[in-house]
């Protein structure tokens, strides 16, 4: 019995970032996200600078220093009737844009299309306005995926450098949650950009879980075992990127027809008392991406 708790208490804790995506893209993204980092049970999110709720979440987190608050790098607009617009204001020959101005509404449509430089200076502007807003930016993440695409992913790297901020990349793209959508994408610039990370000292995460979109209503999904099942690894990092909205009726049914539900139930399961209760009571630590960040760039200075 002796080895056995030896053995246990030698393997390193795992520590959970709770994420929610899409803070910006709608009222109640932003609602989902400002409630539960206060309630306790999310540790961070990140914002769509080119979405129209953008200015609202600006506000509380210039107001809020406590509020830890990403870039969510953009570069599709996914929905059907509820669109935008780079903020470089970028013309056809750029790649960025479709017919209507508005971005790609696909991962793939994007690759064939759009011109890294131009990605690139889209990135920068929408750090720099996140910044010009007040918002102390922790890290840079990737709307659908698509800032890890082998024509670019160096570059993501590379941007995260300049700005001193962690980049949300993991060791090999198959621990990347949402790496379908970027299928066909060689593993080669994937692997560099990622070595190029861990060898500025980067945070770089051992796995990245994701909201299953594909659920149908009235289908219950194990956030529990999900969770549980990352637990046990010696000393993981692990994303956990979820989409947390509170309902909103019409707006948040509007924008999303055939999925809103996903995005409600999760902000239903993360405000209980009972779902707080269980996250504490894990064998993993929950941390922050401010706490990353911050602890990087101490080792660097």
């Amino acid at each position: 019995m002796a080895d056995q708790s030896e053995a246990a208490s030698s393997v390193a804790e795992t520590r959970l970032v709770i994420h929610a995506d899409d803070v910006g893209m709608n009222h109640g993204a932003n609602q989902g996200f400002i409630e539960l980092f206060r309630f306790g049970t999310v540790t961070a999110g990140s914002v769509m600078v080119p979405c129209p709720w953008f200015s609202e979440i600006a506000e509380v987190a210039a107001a809020d220093p406590d509020l830890d608050c990403g870039v969510h790098l953009t570069l599709n607009s996914e929905m059907d009737h509820y669109r935008w617009a780079p903020i470089t204001r970028a013309g056809k020959a750029s790649g960025l844009i479709d017919d209507h101005g508005y971005m790609w509404s696909d991962v793939a449509t994007l690759r064939r299309n759009a011109h890294p430089d131009a990605v690139e200076a889209e990135w920068r502007a929408q750090i720099d306005r996140a910044l010009a807003a007040g918002i102390d930016v922790t890290h840079l993440d990737a709307h659908m995926g698509s800032a890890l695409a082998p024509e670019w992913c160096d570059r993501y790297v590379a941007v995260g450098l300049d700005y001193g901020v962690p980049v949300l990349i993991t060791a090999a793209l198959a621990d990347y949650g949402p790496c379908s959508l970027l299928t066909g994408a060689g593993d080669e610039p994937y692997l560099k950009a990622s070595a190029a990370a861990a060898a500025a000292g980067m945070p770089v995460f051992d796995r990245m879980l994701e909201t299953d979109f594909s659920r149908p209503r009235n289908v219950t999904v194990d956030y529990r075992a999900m969770l549980s099942e990352v637990a046990g690894l010696d000393g993981a990092l692990v994303y956990c990127t979820f989409h947390p909205n509170v309902p909103g009726g019409a707006e948040i049914e509007a924008i999303e027809p055939h999925e809103h539900h996903v995005r409600t139930d999760e902000y239903a399961l993360f405000s209980t008392t009972e779902w707080k209760h269980w996250l504490q009571s894990q064998p993993f630590k929950l941390t922050g991406m401010r706490e990353l960040r911050d602890t990087w760039r101490a080792s660097t200075s």
